[in-house]
């Protein structure tokens, strides 16, 4: 009778500590990265980034048929650059996707407004930037995006574009989850270089090498 109370004891003590391992690996933090390529290939995903696929995460186009390229803009605020970059995009005839806040849906509705009348994608950059890695409640999560889509919504009449990119590109398994379960897709990157201190800018060549070398 002993021995019974111990094996099931034993047992329950595997499971407990199971569980926690399950949740502590869907609560790790990550900072995402990708590796650059010099023959330019397409980056490999790293190893510890798999269960990104298990829930729509997207960093490349994984159809190499066609030589594609996806642009990007994470656009939190205005300084004068998203209205030239909306005006480079428009003389070249080039459509990509602008992840916003609500900062820049209040203080700059008519540029926002332009985003999707020149045919790009405006898509879920959360309302107010909070590190969504330390959100663990489902509803908060919610809250934030739909605070973002609802201000959109309001400001515009349109939907937003059902793709979320995790601020500062910090994420858990479960930021993935939460995201996928509102109908969005995460989308990362393959390459991009630190635009956002203005103060320390490469010059225009420089930058424009650096983006080739690595195309």
């Amino acid at each position: 009778m002993k021995l019974k109370r111990f094996i099931i004891s034993f047992l329950l003590l595997i499971l407990i500590f199971a569980c926690t391992i399950n949740v502590s690996a869907e609560n790790k933090i990550y900072n995402w990265y990708c590796k650059r390529t010099s023959d330019h290939s397409q980056p490999p995903l790293p190893n510890e980034f798999e269960f990104i696929n298990n829930y729509e995460g997207y960093y490349i186009d994984n159809n190499d048929s066609e030589k594609v390229i996806y642009l990007t803009f994470d656009a939190g605020y205005e300084n004068g650059n998203i209205a030239k970059t909306l005006d480079v995009l428009k003389n070249n005839n080039v459509t990509s996707a602008f992840f916003i806040l609500s900062n820049l849906i209040k203080s700059n509705p008519e540029l926002v407004k332009r985003m999707a009348e020149d045919g790009h994608l405006v898509c879920n950059h959360t309302a107010t930037h909070k590190d969504m890695s330390k959100v663990k409640n489902f509803e908060n999560f919610k809250e934030e995006l739909e605070k973002l889509e609802t201000d959109y919504r309001f400001t515009t009449g349109r939907e937003v574009a059902k793709y979320f990119r995790p601020p500062e590109g910090r994420f858990t398994e479960e930021t993935l989850n939460f995201a996928n379960q509102l109908g969005y897709k995460t989308i990362f990157w393959s390459f991009a270089y630190a635009d956002w201190d203005n103060n320390k800018q490469m010059s225009c060549d420089a930058a424009k090498k650096k983006i080739m070398d690595n195309i």
